[in-house]
């Protein structure tokens, strides 16, 4: 018997019909192929694999033992691709999702999403920093995650697709004994002097930190050098005690303990949220989050950028330069960077 080369499956499953009922009209027939049809198949097989398979007379068929011999690799070879097409006619895997942080409105978008594709299977998981999430992403560990776009180096977003979901109000969370925490919104310029803490050294979020960076230039307010990155509240509340830097967060943060709260205002800073993807994903769990982020934001208004508000200047992903996602209604509207 010759090497073969590749044999496509429709000749081994021609092969294997004839092998089984050892009759080309019963096997055709198996097959739904015209009898002419398969016997051209049956004789391609043979001269790839340069062999005859079959001892053909007037009154019957049999296998020679080559054929013999074929036989129990061909019912492998099909069985393996079945089982190939049949996990892909099936039910899509479980979609990945990171939601960066429990408690954020990220979480609203996913319960949403799960509404919409109830028959879908779409699993969280939270691991701050998109930086470190398209890692993840694109090295096949993660399917969706929620960011900053514009922050990513430019080589993750050539790989990366990305749908605006939020303008996202920007806060700062303070000891509870801070002397800014009596305040039910703090000034920017009210942190004139400190040392706020933005992720400084974790290499998951430099979009972040690169935000906090943009936002502090000008206004005499320093980033806090790296710290231990708290995990859980009560590590939280523990590393809060210890260096007493307020962080940079944003409004839907959760609560921490021994510690507020506090919307930054004048101006109000704003953090571009987008849902982010490898490109070229298809899954009907993305779809159903790519709906849910539409609906809630066009419900809620996430789309539309407060007066007054400030973002960082030639920002890739927003709105205005994403086709068919709406703009920013109003004279009073700034665009992004001239806040």
């Amino acid at each position: 018997m010759a090497t073969p080369h590749d044999i496509e499956p429709r000749l081994l499953r021609a092969f294997t019909a004839v092998a089984e009922e050892l009759h080309f009209t019963r096997a055709a027939g198996r097959l739904y192929v015209a009898q002419q049809a398969l016997s051209r198949d049956i004789r391609r097989l043979e001269r790839e694999l340069g062999a005859d398979l079959f001892l053909r007379t007037t009154r019957q068929v049999t296998l020679t033992p080559d054929g013999e011999r074929l036989l129990p690799y061909a019912r492998r070879v099909l069985a393996a691709h079945d089982e190939l097409r049949d996990a892909f006619r099936a039910e899509p895997r479980p979609l990945l999702v990171d939601l960066n942080s429990p408690g954020l409105a990220h979480e609203r978008v996913l319960a949403r999403a799960r509404e919409l594709a109830p028959d879908q299977e779409l699993m969280a998981r939270f691991e701050s920093g998109l930086t470190g999430a398209a890692r993840d992403i694109l090295a096949g560990r993660l399917d969706v995650s929620f960011g900053r776009y514009g922050g990513l180096d430019a080589r993750f977003r050539d790989r990366l697709d990305a749908q605006f979901v939020r303008y996202e109000p920007m806060a700062v969370i303070l000891p509870e004994d801070h002397p800014l925490a009596g305040l039910g919104e703090v000034p920017l310029g009210r942190l004139a002097g400190e040392h706020v803490y933005a992720g400084a050294g974790n290499d998951r979020t430099p979009e972040w930190t690169d935000l906090a960076v943009r936002l502090f230039a000008g206004r005499g307010i320093a980033l806090s050098p790296p710290a231990p990155l708290a995990v859980g509240k009560e590590e939280f509340r523990r590393i809060m005690a210890k260096y007493r830097h307020p962080v940079l967060a944003v409004v839907d943060f959760p609560s921490m303990p021994g510690c507020v709260l506090r919307p930054l205002v004048d101006p109000v800073p704003l953090s571009p949220v987008s849902l982010v993807w490898r490109k070229g994903l298809r899954h009907p769990g993305l779809d159903a989050l790519r709906r849910a982020a539409a609906e809630i934001g066009a419900q809620e208004g996430w789309l539309l950028r407060p007066p007054g508000s400030w973002l960082p200047e030639d920002e890739p992903g927003l709105p205005e330069d994403e086709p068919g996602l709406p703009e920013n209604p109003g004279p009073e509207q700034t665009r992004p960077g001239t806040g």
